[in-house]
């Protein structure tokens, strides 16, 4: 078992030779198997990008209350401005102390999805700040970018076609996710966390952070280790869904947030999601008579709304996406 966030040079993916992605596949593959995160260097996103996207979230998050509100989140959509307390990623404790923005997939709004009102399929809720629309969906485009290239790693590493996943990632529920912590209060309720102890719900999660820290992940032996900043890189775990389809032989980690001391924290997760209608089943060579499939078959939606439901049951935020599942199953 490893102590450690393994570092990995994700570069072969651009145009690498055969024999350097089926070995930048299998290091993947290990690091998925044993502690579920990994960090990402040498990757696609340009660091100017996230230099703005950045800059932009800070600019957001500064503006006053009333002003954030007007593009409160769509539970139905999980777009827009999640207010501070707004979620409880572990529910059995106190609110999370910080506050977010989530951005989808840009869909016009003629876009049939968005006409016959479908789960997790919405207009994005733009503040109305210079720049901060092209920003934001440059980054989302490049983090999709990657995201798929990394899930080409994933299906070497089990030995299907390295295609697979792509008809089942062009047009996802992923979501760029804009946070903010603010410093953490001299007292607080037994219990609360900048972000309760929780495992992520989609495919995979790339995680940019800003330095200041309070990140932490808990390996199989049970121990939290801090995962540090490491300057250009993403922090790489598995989702949920990507450990149900690959029958637990990648695993999803629970993980932390610890309120900064003394400073603010921001960060911006990009959580790749699959298609809506995407079939999640177990993937071939995923099962053998050793080890059965250990789940049902489900839609990539319905897995979702399962996961995200109980996250804001105790603020009221969740009761959109619940009335769209009963029209849009």
């Amino acid at each position: 078992m490893s102590g450690t966030i393994p570092l990995i040079d994700v570069s072969a993916l651009a145009g690498g030779s055969p024999a350097a992605v089926r070995a930048l596949a299998d290091e993947i593959g290990r690091a998925c198997r044993d502690i579920g995160f990994f960090y990402v260097t040498n990757h696609s996103v340009p660091a100017d990008l996230i230099d703005r996207a950045f800059a932009a979230s800070a600019d957001f998050f500064a503006r006053e209350e009333a002003e954030k509100m007007r593009a409160v989140y769509s539970a139905s959509g999980n777009r827009g401005y999640v207010p501070m307390k707004g979620e409880a990623l572990d529910p059995t404790r106190p609110a999370d102390l910080k506050e977010a923005f989530n951005i989808g997939l840009e869909l016009p709004p003629d876009d049939p999805e968005i006409v016959e009102g479908r789960m997790f399929r919405a207009e994005n809720r733009w503040p109305e700040m210079a720049g901060f629309r092209d920003t934001m969906l440059a980054y989302f485009d490049a983090c999709h970018g990657l995201g798929r290239a990394i899930h080409r790693a994933f299906a070497i590493d089990i030995g299907i076609d390295e295609d697979f996943f792509e008809d089942k990632l062009d047009r996802p529920m992923a979501v760029l996710r804009l946070l903010h912590y603010p410093p953490a209060p001299e007292r607080l309720d037994e219990g609360q966390l900048g972000a309760g102890e929780h495992t992520d719900y989609g495919c995979v999660t790339l995680l940019a952070t800003d330095g200041v820290g309070g990140l932490e992940v808990r390996n199989r032996a049970g121990e939290w280790l801090k995962a540090p900043h490491v300057p250009g890189a993403f922090v790489c775990n598995i989702g949920d869904c990507l450990m149900r389809w690959m029958n637990d032989i990648y695993v999803s980690t629970p993980h932390r947030v610890v309120s900064p001391s003394g400073r603010e924290r921001f960060s911006i997760a990009f959580f790749l999601d699959p298609n809506p209608e995407a079939e999640i089943a177990c993937l071939p060579n995923c099962a053998s008579d050793d080890r059965p499939a250990r789940y049902v078959p489900i839609r990539g939606d319905a897995f979702l709304l399962s996961r995200l439901s109980p996250t804001y049951e105790t603020s009221g935020l969740g009761k959109g996406a619940k009335e769209a599942s009963k029209t849009h199953a």
